[in-house]
């Protein structure tokens, strides 16, 4: 079966493949300033050793453009064939790292440097290969190309712009094209007829130089006379670049292909392997090239086979048709590189940048990698990249607020030394003598920090001003002022949100009358709370479309939409001493509320819930006072009394009184909205679910009601799911 999938599926896309890569190899190769015959080398030895070693089967790896300029540089500074002893013991320290099993360490660098660049290096690409087109040479580097390209853009152009500008425009055609016609690759079609023309016509330009005998080649690596930190510093910097080069592509070739998933750490091991032979035969350094790549995924390929086949066939093609390579212009292959440029300035990575914050990290790459070199805009991509970090890490909102004599100081995020001078400057302008509420809603607080209010406080409170300190979340600050401050975040203690803590939590101590709290109370929900609700409440504004009838005890301590984990316009809520449900016509109130609730807004479910401690249940065990209003209330709950048989919570009977006859009420009230005719009529339809819940105060423990058993299961069990009403 694998033969025949290698026959099937691998054949064709190695052969699509490496009509795919001469054309680019040879390109590359030029833009390095290395030997023409470097970057076929490097397509054979990636296609067969990284190929079969490496870790992602359908990953396809040769001479990258990515590593252009770096190689350029790196040719001019220690020439080739000490360029090919770097090429040896990069690979060898790939080779170590994937042993190391640090691959995917190499995925930590931000993919916005990563596309800064690779638009740095198609920018510079760009600028120096316009001027082989015009007729001219690159120069050194891409600010002297951009400085020359006046000059050259109004020079006389000849037969090599032609030629460029041709190769170039059928690469742009390319795509609009019949399917029939784009079978062809487009940079094989590019190079064949920009060639055939130049042939034909007699044109005299630069063309491709070969050695004589290919097998013959010999590109021994040499060591260096000197300058060994040089050497080390490219050794370090080409592995790294090709390396993350070849992981980036093997994830995003992973994207393309419902198959087997990448081995990262076999796929460094496998590039390492690739570039010590590359180097040693002579070639440029190899990486994993998503070009390639996704045109073996498109082409069909299913194993490691078709990237190994197109090594084989680049070899074949150099050793039987190097006559042919002879004859391309390297003016097309300019303009091919050109295409491929400009294709790096990924505008969908822009975007993508754009919408994650990331711009200034791509800029500073691109503008690095452009204004210097590689590894200069990769190192201050990466600089700025920690820099942002530690921002982030540190952040700390701090804005003020001044109503009349009144002002509130709003410190948020994390607040460290890091901090303190603008939180002095924010402080400073505070005015001597006024009244201040300081709201720290802080995850951590240092020394540092805590020192720069404390001074501030005693500074304040001197001049005759007021400060309150309100902690919102864990206390640092009281800690720090109680002499046992909380010196990491793991030891701070998890505290209630405001918004659901009771006021006794974090108000009542210094607002002891209740419409202090009130107030309070409702200026923190116009601060925080309304914010995020009025988007929610502004659809709400004209209409209710509650999915929940609930009913439920007074108490205070029930919260509904807490313990249901619901929200605005969910919970149709009806509160009375005891969840009780009096007789249809016993209580026009509840028979009003249950009538709109099921008649008018179509409730799905309705539900009655009890708790734990209830006064009312206490109430029913021991007697109201005779002649009160709660004693004539509770007569509508007397048929919860006069149930027989054991309810059971979780398997047991609470121990009191009051809660056994709590759990009887909630299914006593259950059968006393099945008398109402609007709610059985319902049921019987499936339009309606009638529901019991208990809940435990002390336990925070909500349990649901399975009537059929007689008995209450908590509602963490799996199998205890409430019942859903029919759609008919």
């Amino acid at each position: 079966m694998r033969r025949l999938a290698v026959l099937r599926h691998d054949l064709p896309a190695s052969l699509v493949v490496f009509l795919v890569a001469v054309p680019l190899s040879l390109g590359i190769a030029l833009a390095s300033g290395a030997p023409i015959v470097a970057g076929l080398i490097a397509a054979v030895v990636g296609g067969v050793v990284a190929g079969a070693l490496g870790g992602s089967p359908l990953q396809v790896s040769g001479p990258a453009a990515g590593l252009t300029v770096l190689m350029a540089e790196t040719i001019t500074t220690f020439g080739w064939q000490v360029t090919c002893l770097i090429t040896v013991l990069a690979g060898a320290l790939q080779v170590l790292l994937g042993l190391s099993r640090v691959a995917r360490a190499a995925l930590a660098i931000s993919p916005a440097i990563v596309h800064g660049m690779l638009a740095g290096i198609g920018v510079t690409i760009v600028l120096g290969q316009l001027h082989v087109i015009l007729g001219g040479k690159a120069q050194s580097s891409a600010l002297d190309n951009l400085a020359e390209l006046p000059r050259q853009l109004v020079e006389h152009h000849g037969a090599a712009t032609l030629i460029g500008v041709l190769a170039l425009a059928i690469l742009l055609i390319w795509p609009k094209l019949p399917a029939v016609v784009r079978k062809v690759p487009g940079p094989l079609a590019a190079i064949t007829v920009a060639t055939g023309v130049s042939v034909l016509a007699g044109l005299t330009l630069p063309r491709v130089e070969l050695p004589g005998d290919l097998l013959q080649i010999r590109f021994a690596p040499e060591l260096p006379s000197g300058g060994w930190a040089d050497l080390a510093v490219a050794v370090v910097t080409i592995a790294l670049i090709a390396s993350v080069e070849s992981l980036l592509s093997a994830v995003a070739v992973d994207k393309l292909h419902n198959g087997p998933r990448g081995n990262l750490n076999r796929e460094l091991i496998g590039q390492g392997a690739a570039n010590m032979a590359s180097g040693a035969l002579g070639g440029l350094p190899v990486t994993g090239v998503i070009v390639r790549s996704s045109t073996n995924v498109a082409a069909g390929a299913k194993t490691r086979a078709s990237a190994v086949l197109h090594g084989v066939w680049v070899l074949v093609f150099v050793v039987a048709l190097a006559g042919l390579l002879k004859s391309i212009p390297l003016a097309a292959l300019a303009g091919l590189l050109v295409h491929v440029g400009v294709k790096l300035v990924n505008p969908g990575h822009l975007k993508q940048v754009l919408r994650h914050g990331d711009l200034p990290l791509y800029l500073v790459t691109v503008a690095g990698v452009v204004g210097f070199d590689l590894l200069t805009g990769v190192v201050a991509g990466v600089v700025l990249a920690v820099l942002l970090m530690l921002r982030r890490t540190v952040w700390s909102g701090i804005h003020i607020e001044q109503r009349g004599d009144e002002c509130r100081v709003v410190v948020e995020g994390v607040l460290t030394f890091l901090s303190v001078p603008r939180l002095s400057k924010v402080l400073a302008t505070v005015p001597a003598g006024s009244k201040v509420t300081l709201e720290l809603v802080v995850d951590y607080l240092d020394h540092a920090a805590f020192e720069s209010i404390t001074t501030w406080q005693q500074a304040h409170e001197r001049a005759g001003g007021t400060v309150t300190i309100d902690e919102i979340g864990h206390p640092w600050f009281g800690k720090g002022t109680e002499g046992r401050p909380t010196v990491r975040r793991t030891a701070a203690n998890r505290t209630m949100p405001r918004w659901l803590a009771p006021w006794s939590a974090w108000q009542a101590a210094d607002l002891p009358l209740p419409e202090q709290r009130t107030h309070r109370g409702a200026t923190e929900f116009q601060r925080r709370a309304a914010p995020l609700l009025k988007e929610t409440l502004g659809k709400l504004a004209h209409a209710q479309q509650p999915h929940t009838l609930f009913i439920t005890c007074g108490d205070s301590r029930i919260v509904p939409n807490l313990i249901t984990t619901s929200g605005p316009g969910d919970l149709f809520t009806i509160r009375n001493i005891g969840n009780l449900v009096p007789a249809e016509q016993a209580d026009p109130s509840m028979n009003a509320a249950v009538e709109f609730a099921v008649g008018v807004l179509g409730v799905r479910e309705i539900v009655v819930c009890g708790h734990s401690s209830c006064g009312a249940m206490g109430a029913l065990a021991d007697g109201a006072p005779p002649g009160t209003a709660l004693a004539e209330w509770m007569t509508h709950a007397q048929p919860s009394k006069k149930r027989s048989g054991p309810v059971t919570l979780d398997g047991d009977r609470p121990s009191r009184e009051p809660d056994r006859l709590a759990l009887h009420n909630v299914l006593q009230q259950l059968d006393h909205l099945r008398q109402y005719p609007l709610v059985a009529d319902a049921e019987e339809r499936g339009k309606l679910v009638l529901s019991g819940l208990y809940f435990d105060v002390g336990e925070a423990q909500v349990y649901l009601a399975d009537p059929a058993r007689g008995a209450f299961v908590s509602a963490e069990t799996p199998a205890m799911t409430a019942p859903t009403p029919s759609r008919g």
